[in-house]
């Protein structure tokens, strides 16, 4: 009787344990739930700054007593904020062609004024005309000047003999300075950018009555919360009008010729006076 009950129960029980694999491998799977897109967001283009002269040349007579020059100029990707808040500054330079200056000290030796030590200093602009929106102090940091060369007491001289020593040429080159800004050729007009809103702007630089003749470049630089950002450029053409530029013209491209004729109308008006004046 115990034989036969046994393989009964061992056929139950391998039943029973083979029930619940079946029935875990017919359930279903649970469903995935659904991937949503994230849109993302386009990087901001950098701010840019754009000038532009409404002439290309501008001629001058004998009689020029210095003028205004009025730049205008826009921003392009500005963020609305900082514009509000007004942290956006612009500096505007209308800078002359470069030219070598030598610089002389003179002193007093046996009664006499004599030039005792030079240096020379290369690729001066012979003019430098400064306009922005605020103090040069209240934009950004003088290391950020004098790395751009911006700024008539942050500009770039750099000297021809750069083995002189340190002490000298400091000396002579701040004498280079005072020289150009009591001449009126180095010059800065705080104030002189106004913002006609939040993208327009207007520049206005002065010209002074010896304004060298040659090429010009304006220049435009963006500033950001004391940072640099970027900048733009255009060119200007200063020459001389009538018979001025004639002359101009003669003593610089025939300069024998001109030089011959210099002399031919001295002696001419040398022995007209002495008729004129005879005694008899």
């Amino acid at each position: 009787m115990r034989a036969t009950i046994v393989p009964v129960l061992i056929l139950l029980t391998a039943f029973a344990a083979a029930a619940p694999a079946a029935a875990q491998e017919q359930a279903p799977a649970p469903a995935e739930a659904p991937i949503e897109a994230v849109p993302t967001q386009a990087p901001a283009l950098p701010e840019k700054i754009q000038i532009g002269l409404s002439i290309d040349h501008l001629s001058i007579r004998s009689d020029f007593s210095g003028a205004e020059l009025t730049i205008f100029g826009a921003l392009e990707n500005i963020d609305p904020l900082v514009s509000r808040q007004g942290r956006y500054d612009v500096v505007v330079v209308l800078e002359g062609p470069a030219r070598p200056v030598q610089v002389r000290r003179k002193d007093r030796v046996l009664g006499m004024w004599i030039n005792t030590q030079s240096e020379t200093f290369v690729n001066v602009p012979a003019s430098y005309s400064v306009a922005t929106t605020r103090n040069f102090q209240d934009m950004a940091e003088p290391t950020t000047y004098r790395q751009l060369s911006l700024g008539p007491n942050y500009i770039h001289l750099e000297p021809l003999d750069s083995n002189d020593p340190p002490v000298t040429i400091a000396e002579f080159r701040d004498a280079l300075r005072e020289r150009k800004k009591a001449a009126g050729l180095f010059n800065e007009r705080i104030g002189g950018v106004r913002f006609l809103s939040q993208t327009l702007f207007r520049a206005t630089v002065a010209l002074a009555p010896n304004v060298p003749m040659g090429t010009h470049r304006a220049r435009a630089f963006l500033f950001k919360n004391s940072v640099f950002v970027g900048e733009s450029s255009a060119q200007l053409a200063i020459y001389k009008a009538g018979f001025e530029q004639s002359l101009y013209e003669a003593a610089h491209q025939q300069s024998f010729l001109y030089g011959l004729f210099a002399v031919a109308l001295a002696a001419l008006t040398g022995w007209i006076g002495s008729i004129v004046f005879r005694r008899e």
